[in-house]
């Protein structure tokens, strides 16, 4: 599916002309039945935002219909309006997929409204969910998108309430890293510990888009939490001697009494990258990182000390926590967009449950058939459990062996990711939690 927001607000259009795109709240559920009446076959969800400062059509349709769908919502719109579709162009904006979300989301969050913050607009957009609903016109994909904007706006106003310091200190570390690097989309960075500060400092590295992230953590389960809200490789503290030397930015935050990175582990990282620099930040209190690594000539370590004294002046925590704000709003963006794309491998789960489904039945009936004949039961079982195995693993077979060249290597590193994943942990390596 794909999204598109077209509306014009207080940034675009001048206050009279906004005014005659203003919905009442009754009026909302039979405006968007009319809206889907005018679209006739094509059905899409469709949702109205409609606030003194904006009024806003949300529609979602499948990829190929909906960027055939914005003139004729713009047509309709500024016939809401009273307006020509050319006036209401000049005044409006349309935005899709990424930008439609990270749109909806800073608007729940009050970062797009004339008063910064303000909390009405949440409730106004609770309402045109609830309108849309009322309509029959929100779909899955579209409730999906005001669901997660709802939960941002919470987590903005949660995490812009308690201790801007520690928003600042995130905001800080990125901005130490980023006069160390060049683009911080072109570095590896490694986040030690999954507590609120990691969060924070995760949510700030994650904006800017680096190039990968990795969260390590005493409990791998409480790790593989926070790294899959950031796309990121989930590691056990036990792996970081072996794998350090692969990040450019570490940044560590854990409850630990004593030191988790060393000076003979980090002296072993700077010669596998050949002494390229390696940026790391310690915010624990004790250190996890031993203070004698600071007189590395190829390391940037900074404290919490460090950190806070670039963070003292109120203004800049005021600065630090809407850019928090944004870092949050940016990773709902990416959690969003990477639902959408999964929405589009629904037909191929099907297709293949379907075929998983002909497969057992067709095992299911041979045995059967055999257990009515009086075969031995555990000969039956064992058939059927070959069948069903060499029907899954043909189609693999037969791709390898078609396959030559680099093709035959890229194809058995697909086939090794789908047939021969971890499917269980080793229970010795998980102590110490």
């Amino acid at each position: 599916m794909s999204v598109f927001a077209l509306g014009l607000n207080h940034q675009t259009a001048p206050l009279d002309l906004r005014g005659r795109f203003a919905f009442a709240a009754e009026q909302l559920s039979p405006a968007l039945r009319g809206f889907r009446e005018r679209l006739q076959r094509a059905m899409p969800e469709a949702a109205l935002v409609s606030t003194c400062n904006r009024t806003e059509l949300y529609v979602a349709a499948d990829p190929g219909r909906a960027c055939e769908l914005v003139q004729p919502a713009m047509d309709w719109l500024a016939e809401q309006g009273g307006v020509a579709g050319a006036q209401l162009q000049s005044y409006s904006y349309v935005m899709e997929n990424r930008e439609a979300a990270r749109h909806a989301f800073r608007v729940a969050s009050g970062l797009d409204s004339m008063v910064l913050g303000e909390p009405q607009i949440l409730g106004q957009m609770k309402q045109a969910v609830r309108q849309a609903e009322s309509a029959g016109t929100l779909g899955t994909t579209l409730h999906q998108l005001f669901q997660r904007s709802f939960s941002v706006a919470k987590e903005v106003r949660t995490s812009t309430e308690i201790g801007s310091h520690s928003i600042s200190m995130a905001a800080a570390a990125v901005r130490l890293a980023s006069q160390l690097f060049e683009d911080l989309q072109d570095i590896k960075v490694l986040f030690v510990g999954a507590g609120e500060m990691i969060e924070l400092v995760a949510t700030h590295f994650a904006a800017r888009e680096p190039k990968a992230m990795a969260v390590a953590n005493r409990t791998l389960e409480r790790g593989e939490k926070l790294a899959s809200r950031f796309g990121a490789q989930a590691l056990r503290l036990a792996d970081l001697p072996s794998c350090l030397h692969e990040f450019d930015a570490i940044i560590s935050c854990t409850a630990s009494t004593l030191p988790i990175i060393g000076l003979g582990a980090v002296e072993r990282a700077l010669k596998a990258r050949r002494h390229r620099p390696m940026f790391m930040v310690d915010l624990a209190v004790p250190r996890d990182i031993e203070p004698e690594i600071a007189q590395l000539s190829d390391v940037y370590l900074y404290t919490v000390d460090d950190l806070s004294a670039l963070v003292q002046s109120a203004g800049e925590k005021r600065q630090a926590a809407v850019q928090q704000a944004e870092a949050i709003i940016d990773a709902g963006v990416q959690s969003f967009s990477h639902w959408l794309d999964q929405r589009g491998s629904v037909p191929l789960i099907q297709a293949l449950n379907q075929q998983a489904d002909r497969w057992r039945n067709t095992e299911l009936a041979r045995a059967r058939k055999l257990l009515a004949r009086g075969e031995d039961v555990d000969a039956v079982l064992e058939a059927l459990s070959r069948g069903l195995t060499q029907k899954m693993l043909h189609g693999a077979f037969a791709e390898l062996h078609a396959a030559d060249g680099p093709q035959r290597e890229q194809v058995a590193h697909t086939v090794s990711r789908l047939f021969l994943r971890q499917t269980s942990r080793n229970p010795e390596s998980e102590g110490g939690r």
